[in-house]
């Protein structure tokens, strides 16, 4: 998958894609009903177009984070699904400054060239949103590209939607939010150095930030986990404590990973953690045996749960 951060100076064979557009934050289910219209609806390169910021982090910079995956989890899930081209374009004030109409014309025709775009039925765009479904069909046909709206998809009476998928995993119920996304929801980012007191106990682990995401309940889960870069690419099973360590008195949260049957270094690797089981909440131990006795009996849990998965 080719990505592009700008619309313009697009290279030729880059330009005339079958086009997704929307912010697919979680890739879920309802954002795979889009994109699969994508490919089906024009012999076209499959092309995903989205923002970088989220919208949402642009016009709101101080709420709480809220999303689901970063974009670098974004990409690989949309590859995993076979775009081609992923145009993610910067999103600052050119971008929320353009009417529909110049968006239409600039980005989508001038810029991307794009042959069709899908989008949900309730996409809305352009300068404080002014622009709806009906606005882009009637821009599509003065400009010579095709549009479909894609209804909203659900489950027994729920639409699978980021806010659901959230409460979902705030309320430490990853299986209903994988229900909803299609796919594990899953933890994206570099390995960083941490202070190293889980290899003091027995149990080395891997530590990631949780940098601008939304969290889900803290505590233990089981968890697969994909090495993704480096020599030591591989998939394996584990455990990891998501949380603020209360252990030690801190209080930025992080994700620490213990990978079974595992022995290396994989600092600055990238991992991919997907959430299976809740398995507790964050606890404060008496002592650190007691603690080292909690790890164990998480890891003897997480194995017995990951064997069926």
């Amino acid at each position: 998958m080719h990505i592009h951060r700008d619309w313009t100076g697009i290279p030729a064979d880059a330009r005339g894609a079958s086009v997704a557009m929307g912010n697919f934050d979680g890739v879920h289910m309802g954002h795979r009903a889009v994109i699969d219209a994508a490919r089906k609806a024009a012999d076209a390169p499959l092309g995903i177009l989205t923002f970088e910021p989220h919208p949402r982090q642009f016009f709101a910079p101080d709420a709480p984070p809220f999303r689901l995956m970063n974009s670098e989890a974004r990409a690989n899930r949309l590859a995993r699904l076979g775009a081609q081209h992923l145009y993610e374009l910067p999103f600052g004030p050119v971008i929320a400054g353009l009417t529909p109409e110049a968006f239409a014309r600039e980005v989508l025709v001038d810029g991307l060239g794009v042959a069709h775009v899908t989008v949900g039925q309730d996409f809305c765009f352009g300068h404080k949103r002014s622009g709806n479904v009906e606005i882009l069909r009637e821009l599509g046909a003065q400009l010579g590209f095709g549009v479909t709206a894609v209804p909203l998809v659900g489950h027994e009476g729920q639409e699978y939607s980021s806010t659901a998928i959230r409460a979902a995993l705030a309320e430490g119920r990853p299986r209903d939010a994988e229900r909803m996304l299609g796919h594990w929801h899953r933890i994206e980012g570099e390995v960083v150095h941490g202070e190293k007191r889980g290899r003091e106990l027995g149990w080395p682990t891997a530590n990631m930030r949780l940098d601008d995401l939304h969290l889900p309940r803290l505590g233990v889960y089981a968890v697969l986990v994909d090495v993704l870069t480096g020599s030591a690419q591989l998939s394996c099973k584990g455990v990891a404590s998501l949380g603020v360590r209360p252990m030690f008195g801190r209080n930025e949260p992080n994700l620490e990973v213990h990978l079974f049957d595992f022995s290396g270094d994989l600092y600055g690797q990238h991992l991919s953690i997907a959430l299976v089981d809740f398995l507790r909440d964050e606890a404060r131990f008496d002592s650190l045996d007691a603690l080292i006795r909690q790890i164990e009996d998480d890891a003897d849990q997480a194995r017995m749960i990951l064997a069926g998965v």
